[in-house]
């Protein structure tokens, strides 16, 4: 794909997605509007984010799409399941909370095909984090441009005393303002996000308010994530785009919000979706083509989208001795999952407080990352806290330890809540569910190389998903849609039919004198 800037007329495709002026347009190859004469058949394997991006543009595009997903629902880490509290009345369970940040220009334009004005989406007006200490910090008052966001938010913390700016390390921090995909791993993935923070010489309490909690977003412990993901997170949601780092959340549960219209919309188009099905291997068909295994038995498509997590992706590998060759299936033996995560959903028989955020990230608090105040935010659990008086607030723990006792770390992130709004200790819970999952990818220290990009040894088979490396400035979920149209985009390029045209913050710092004050001065 060729990067231009952003440009151009009312309803071409240059047109901003974003406020930001210098995000970035990636053209597809060129090629035709549609596929022509007898369609090639895809395979899609996995309904997560990836998936449901790489089967949406195949299926627009006259591609006939089979989307494979072993989960009763779709929607991967963003999906959810339908529940019964105590009195019988149906309720959502999610595996947790998820921030759709202005930047994801790539997620949105996915759920723009089924709500063009993205009405299924609410803003949150502040994204505060707290320390046990009693700190706090805001990104409410803070500018959405940089560096003056960098610069306010230093300003505005009350984690910055002048003894802390004066201890700083200017050269180590340099390289954040002049952060590209490739070269901020081959300097900065050797070094954990730990041991960089120390090079800083941050002040503990805005470490643990501002770097530690954006690390352990990726559900992974700060010693063991890599340098280089960190700093690409910062330019990503701070220092190099100007969308700022307040964002929005569903009205409505996943499935309701998301993924039900998503799978209408690939129904409109041909795609069939065939949920509950795991697929076993991938194995060589005839004449070029895939033999797709799952329960049902065997059948051959044109091309196939692995679109799994990291332990769906290595057992498929393993199952499937002709996938791949030797080299490759090495490194994807070689990926690793984050440490277990926790999600505990709570509905409570009372209120919490007036004015508690919908969201707050906290640190100093034991295990416990952050408080969601659903019933304030999603239609949903606002209804249920309505009609009962009550509210229902979810915990997160990224990151536990691989030894913990899920019992006990229920019950610890239920002692910390009441630590972190006290008036939650009167409150009886009239139901609690909780979610105990392993499946987040780790960016490990040293890893960038080993993780699969979207092109594989097989030119039929493509990878897509958050754990791919795709050498732009994306993550989380925003990984995961933008890996998954450019797999499909790398079929669709062999069909001659052009793929999606996609979006990207700058790509490298946004400032020419800041990045030529940073190859000068930062530290080597």
């Amino acid at each position: 794909m060729v990067i231009r800037r952003g440009g151009g007329g009312p309803g071409s495709e240059d047109r901003l997605p974003g406020r930001d002026r210098r995000a970035r347009v990636l053209r597809p190859a060129a090629g035709r509007e549609r596929v022509v004469g007898d369609p090639p058949s895809v395979a899609v394997v996995g309904g997560g984010i990836a998936g449901l991006a790489a089967a949406t543009a195949l299926a627009e595009r006259g591609v006939r799409v089979v989307l494979h997903e072993r989960e009763p629902v779709l929607g991967g880490r963003v999906g959810a399941r339908t529940i019964a509290l105590p009195d019988g009345t149906p309720a959502t369970m999610s595996r947790g909370f998820h921030a759709f940040f202005r930047q994801y220009y790539n997620l949105r334009s996915l759920l723009r095909r089924c709500d063009p004005g993205l009405g299924m989406l609410t803003g949150l007006p502040d994204y505060p984090l707290r320390h046990s200490s009693g700190l706090c910090d805001s990104f409410r008052r803070v500018p959405r441009t940089p560096p003056f966001s960098a610069l306010a938010f230093v300003a505005l913390s009350p984690s910055f005393g002048l003894r802390d700016l004066a201890a700083l390390r200017p050269s180590a921090a340099l390289p954040l303002l002049d952060v590209r995909t490739g070269p901020v791993h081959e300097r900065l993935d050797h070094v954990s996000a730990h041991d960089f923070l120390d090079s800083l010489r941050f002040p503990a309490a805005a470490r643990h308010l501002a770097f530690e909690v954006f690390s352990r977003s990726f559900f992974a412990d700060p010693r063991e994530l890599s340098a280089a993901e960190m700093a690409l997170m910062f330019h990503i949601y701070f220092l190099g785009s100007s969308e700022g780092l307040l964002f929005d959340v569903p009205r409505e549960p996943f499935p309701r919000a998301l993924w039900d219209p998503l799978a209408a919309h690939l129904a409109r188009h041909g795609a069939e979706v065939r949920t509950s099905t795991s697929v076993e291997a991938v194995r060589p068909g005839p004449s070029g083509s895939h033999l797709v295994v799952d329960a049902a038995g065997a059948r051959s498509y044109d091309a196939v989208v692995l679109a799994l997590d990291v332990a769906g992706l290595q057992g498929v590998v393993r199952r499937s001795p002709d996938l791949g060759d030797p080299a490759w299936r090495t490194r994807v033996a070689r990926l690793r999952n984050a440490p277990p995560f926790l999600v505990s959903r709570l509905w409570l028989d009372r209120p919490v407080a007036s004015g508690r955020p919908g969201f707050l990230g906290t640190s100093g608090y034991g295990s416990l990352d952050n408080v969601s105040v659903l019933s304030h935010w999603e239609g949903e659990a606002a209804r249920w806290a309505a009609g009962t008086g009550g509210s229902v607030v979810e915990l997160h723990a990224y990151a536990v330890p691989s030894g913990a006792v899920r019992e006990v770390e229920e019950k610890r992130l239920v002692d910390q809540l009441h630590r972190v709004y006290p008036e939650t200790r009167r409150a009886r819970v009239v139901a609690a569910r909780h979610e105990w999952r392993a499946d987040c990818p780790l960016f490990t220290v040293g890893g960038y190389r080993d993780r699969p990009t979207v092109r594989t040894p097989d030119p039929g088979v493509v990878v897509a998903g958050d754990l791919v490396r795709t050498d732009l400035p994306v993550a989380l979920m925003e990984r995961a849609a933008t890996s998954g149209f450019l797999a499909a985009g790398a079929l669709l390029e062999r069909w001659g039919v052009r793929g999606e045209t996609l979006w990207t913050v700058p790509d490298r710092g946004r400032s020419a004198p800041l990045r030529a004050l940073a190859r000068r001065f930062g530290a080597r």
